[in-house]
């Protein structure tokens, strides 16, 4: 899996990782909404996004929309330690997976990791076998 957290807290950020690969789960990191974005464009494979809602620059719910626009299958995941019910709205609005507060439970953060993996995973199958369907009706 393919995994990338954004937050512009990097002592946050590279304790987190810290911890993460000592569960064997590897991640990459940026601290901006627009180096997310550059990252994407030259990672198309991304699997799942741990995005932090409040960011200088470009904040985390533009950011998803963008992240959205360019590859809608990325599941993203919104962090925040500014949680609002209009900032939860919002972000599934804008088309993401879920929603956690800061400092969340690392228990809690993996499985949603794994959860929005595994329906990332489940919609590239599906979109697999939709085109394989399509070529196999056109051989016949």
């Amino acid at each position: 899996m393919k995994l990338l957290f954004v937050d512009d807290e990097k002592a946050f950020l590279d304790t987190l990782l810290k911890r993460l690969e000592k569960r064997e789960l590897k991640a990459d990191a940026v601290y901006d909404g627009e180096s997310a974005i550059s990252y994407l464009s030259e990672n198309a494979n991304t699997d799942v996004i741990v995005l932090d809602v409040k960011m200088p620059g470009m904040d985390g719910l533009k950011t998803l929309e963008v992240i959205k626009n360019k590859n809608p299958l990325v599941e993203v995941i919104m962090l925040t330690g500014h949680a609002t019910v209009e900032n939860a709205i919002e972000g599934m609005k804008r088309g993401a997976f879920d929603y956690l507060m800061k400092p969340c439970n690392l228990e809690d953060l993996i499985r949603k990791i794994e959860q929005a993996a595994t329906k990332k995973f489940k919609h590239e199958e599906k979109i697999m076998e939709a085109r394989a369907k399509e070529i196999t009706g056109r051989m016949v």
